[in-house]
């Protein structure tokens, strides 16, 4: 008996280690939560910034000769000519500068020029 009971008071310690304390976080705490941040993250971050890319460069392609456009300076203009990579944009009479297409920021609507 007396053998017994001190292998068990010998195993004690290390059952207890072995067992999880009360209060001590699951296992599967950690990547439940690592899996929610990203998941948050995607949908507030990736997703829309993937959207506008997707739009601007759908922009990009559509432009042609006589848009109304906004460059990213906030200068507004007429295309007048359009190349691979840049775009000839009249801002007043007999003035043209040129552009990078990726400058362009948005397209107005037609006559819109006229009334600023």
């Amino acid at each position: 008996m007396k053998k017994l009971s001190a292998a068990l008071l010998a195993m004690t310690p290390a059952l207890s280690l072995a067992a999880p304390a009360a209060g001590q976080p699951s296992p599967w705490q950690l990547p439940i939560m690592l899996g929610i941040f990203f998941l948050i993250f995607w949908l507030m971050v990736w997703r829309p910034q993937s959207k506008r890319a997707k739009e601007h460069k759908a922009l990009i392609a559509a432009l042609s000769k006589g848009d109304e456009v906004v460059t990213a300076a906030g200068m507004t203009g007429k295309v007048t000519k359009v190349t691979d990579d840049y775009v000839n944009v009249e801002v007043s009479d007999n003035v043209e500068i040129t552009f990078q297409k990726t400058a362009i920021s948005a397209t107005l609507p037609k006559g819109t020029l006229k009334a600023i």
